[in-house]
């Protein structure tokens, strides 16, 4: 994919983060593409939910494998604001993802070269993962977030 709709679907991804910032969930936002047509999108629902699994990821790909009718989402592709944890990660080979996006590394649970890197690891399926697309915006709204978040636990804001 050119780069052009590259940074057009991580704007769509980031438009997910936004929403869940505004839900006051970890900002984190997820679509999957096929032949370029989003056909899934999603943001973390983590709180709303009371579930530790439903990140963003997570959420795109079972909404996806619903919307084509298959566990295989073969030629599709996840974007995604913030490089995925190690379950997402194990769910992206699962469904046969076929590559990642995602504009913000993760140093303390990113699965894809920041605390491990899970393409080193041999398994049935591989996908091609490229990194760095939007990602000022994307740690932006995170830094924001978290600041956020240590004003509200010092009681410095109020919501």
């Amino acid at each position: 994919m050119s780069l052009f709709s590259s940074r057009y679907f991580m704007s769509q991804a980031l438009k997910e983060a936004e929403r869940a910032y505004a839900e006051d969930e970890v900002p984190v936002g997820a679509i999957v593409v096929k032949n370029k047509r989003i056909i899934a999108r999603a943001h973390n629902q983590v709180e709303r939910l009371k579930d530790p699994t439903a990140h963003a990821e997570i959420l795109a790909v079972t909404q996806a494998a619903s919307y084509l009718g298959n566990k295989w989402l073969k030629g599709c592709c996840l974007y995604v604001t913030i490089e995925p944890c190690l379950m997402c990660a194990y769910a992206m080979i699962l469904a046969r993802i076929e590559g990642l996006f995602f504009a913000a590394s993760d140093e303390k649970t990113g699965a894809f070269g920041s605390k491990l890197d899970i393409t080193k690891i041999k398994f049935n399926h591989s996908l091609k993962v490229k990194k760095g697309i939007m990602a000022a915006e994307a740690s932006s709204l995170m830094k924001r977030f978290f600041e956020k978040k240590r004003k509200q636990k010092k009681g410095l804001l109020w919501v």
